[in-house]
């Protein structure tokens, strides 16, 4: 439907009319940050670039315009496991929604495209590099096109975490349908990552809509690397019989790790590009579909996954970057429910990632990137002031005061004067040649008679003991912390060896104080944070009343065949035990039930609420 009539009676009715969608569709009463002015730009026909975090609701700022704008609205999403997802949620809310994808039968797609041309569909799901089909593209030219919704942005940038070639294409539908709006919506992208965006999509002066990238109900968290699994099994007795994530970097430790915690009373799934595809689609399926499953998987698992009661992701190896690392951890407590973003690292990931990036096919610029990126999650690993201070600045929003909610804000860190420390380490590093790792130079610094330091004659430099009141692991943590800040670099062309940098020299010659970070001697930092809200509105006497909500949720979705959160989310669920709704009417002012939920599901959730009054 085109609106009619001058711009401010434009403006209102949009807005109305997105609000009646909002209530009677999705089931909400008020919109979230600038959601309502985001629809009301995009259905006026103009182009738009919207970042907003994962869960803050960027799915409705293309749905609600989908249904006031004549036609159909064809959305560009990378994962087949998406697009299924979404389009299952706009069924069960009444909306027509459809995909096209290589899971459909040739019937399947004949019979979606016949609905698009019959003008039935509200929305289109599509891979780019379907879209980028000569067929694709003659059949949305003979079509009605209400907007085009590019998901997961970044994509198209170089500059952006996971960059696609796929997505690079997506530039010509300025050229083919110039009076179409386009929306590039992303949850990550820093200044250089949004102009990059706006570049290749070719948008036509775009209106930047750019919410808080913060995530408060995130707790971050990150630990020295000493016994990975260990540490992760501490980690996860704060959260038994929960939903979570664990990535790690390679196939091997993926199963590895599952195997470890299945044995360990723990019920985890593994998931890797490695894995037969039907095993990764069961895995996949049963994780949505579960409650207290954990996966363990590299990064092939996760984007666009609209599972919202995630409450940890752990990394067991460091991420390429911090827009990975924020993409990944976004993942948790999409519910807004709070959550545990915990990673632990050491010297042996810089060395690994660092290799990896050298030892890539790609060019020298690119690889220039991915080190840049690379020192600046290093550089956030061992900040000594609030976590979420500095990743905010990372995407350029600046807070005032501590978050509270990270480790370093709960049990801060305790520095010491590292300057003479780093002088005998430099040294130690320039005396045997820039050749050996840090494994070597430390024995040298340490003193120790082994079959190496005698065999290169180390044994006699003037390094040779210096260091014999550290012992191996405070060692360990200067050398990191001296790579991480710039003084030293990994030499991969020479088998990992550490090298000087130009920047050594002002310590060397101690004309800088170096303060380094100490290490905690415990595994884990004393928690002080609340519990989940979750818990704090939940009276131990409603707790049998929400398992049985649960239960009938998930024996629903059963039925139908999709996750349970996409009947109704956890929230949904404890808001019917504080509403209390005696009437079906009543079960409308209950956020995330609509019209078309109330009527196929609300009698069957009422009469749980009733046996229990």
């Amino acid at each position: 439907m085109i609106l009619d009539g001058g711009e401010t009676t434009k403006v209102e009715s949009t807005l109305s009319l997105a609000r009646d969608i909002l209530r009677d569709t999705f089931g909400y009463d008020n919109f979230r940050s600038q959601q309502a002015d985001i629809i009301n730009h995009v259905s006026q026909g103009h182009d738009a670039l919207v970042l907003m975090p994962t869960g803050g609701g960027k799915s409705l700022c293309y749905q609600i315009p989908a249904m006031i704008r004549d036609g159909t609205a064809v959305v560009v999403s990378p994962l087949i496991a998406l697009m299924q997802d979404q389009v299952a949620a706009l069924e069960l809310a009444g909306v027509q929604a459809a995909y096209l994808n290589s899971t459909l039968t040739p019937k399947q797609q004949a019979d979606v495209i016949h609905e698009l041309q019959q003008g039935r569909l509200d929305l289109l799901y599509v891979a780019p590099e379907r879209l980028l089909q000569a067929d694709t593209l003659a059949l949305l030219s003979q079509s009605t096109v209400a907007l085009f919704a590019i998901d997961e942005a970044h994509c198209v940038s170089a500059w952006g975490h996971d960059f696609r070639q796929d997505y690079l294409g997506l530039g010509i539908l300025a050229e083919q349908f110039p009076q179409v709006p386009r929306i590039a919506l992303t949850a990550t992208a820093d200044a250089r990552t949004q102009a990059d965006i706006c570049q290749r999509l070719n948008l036509n002066q775009p209106q930047t809509f750019i919410d808080s990238f913060d995530r408060p109900n995130i707790c971050y968290s990150v630990q020295i690397k000493t016994d990975a699994k260990r540490q992760l099994m501490g980690f996860l007795a704060q959260h038994t019989g929960r939903s979570g994530i664990v990535y790690c970097l390679s196939r091997k430790s993926v199963e590895a790790t599952a195997q470890f915690l299945n044995n360990n009373g723990y019920r985890a799934l593994p998931y890797h590009a490695g894995m037969d595809a039907q095993d990764r689609a069961f895995n996949q399926a049963r994780y949505l579909n579960e409650e207290g499953l954990i996966m363990v998987a590299t990064i092939a698992f996760g984007m666009g996954i609209d599972k919202p009661d995630v409450r940890f992701v752990a990394h067991l190896d460091l991420p390429k970057s911090i827009e990975a690392y924020y993409q990944e951890t976004g993942r948790a407590g999409r519910d807004g429910e709070a959550a545990d973003a915990w990673m632990v690292y050491g010297l042996q990931d810089v060395v690994r990632l660092s290799r990896m990036i050298e030892e890539s096919q790609a060019g020298d610029d690119h690889k220039r990137i991915e080190r840049t990126k690379l020192d600046a999650l290093l550089g956030w690993c061992e900040v000594t002031t609030c976590r979420r201070i500095h990743l905010l600045a990372h995407f350029d929003e600046h807070r005032q005061g501590d978050c509270g909610n990270c480790d370093i804000c709960l049990n801060p860190p305790l520095t010491w004067d590292g300057t003479e420390a780093a002088q005998k380490a430099l040294s130690c590093v320039y005396r045997t040649g820039q050749r050996f790792g840090a494994g070597h130079v430390i024995d040298v610094l340490r003193g120790a008679d082994n079959d190496k330091v005698r065999r290169f004659d180390h044994q006699h430099l003037s390094t040779f003991g210096i260091g014999a009141e550290f012992n191996d692991q405070r060692w360990r943590s200067v050398f990191r912390q001296l790579v991480v800040r710039g003084f030293l670099r990994v030499d991969h062309a020479n088998f990992g060896a550490l090298t000087l940098t130009p920047a050594a020299r002002q310590i060397l010659k101690g004309e800088t104080q170096l303060w380094l970070r100490e290490e905690p001697t415990q595994s884990s930092a004393k928690r002080k944070r609340a519990a989940a809200a979750l818990d704090l509105e939940l009276a131990l006497e409603d707790e049998d009343l929400f398992e049985a909500l649960k239960a009938r949720r998930t024996a629903i979705a059963s039925e139908a065949g999709v996750p349970p959160y996409v009947i109704f989310h956890d929230r949904t669920l404890l808001e019917m035990i504080h509403l209390r709704p005696k009437q079906l009417e009543a079960m409308l002012q209950v956020n995330g039930v609509g019209e078309a939920k109330l009527q196929k599901y609300g009698q069957q959730f009422l009469d749980v609420l009733n046996e229990f009054v």
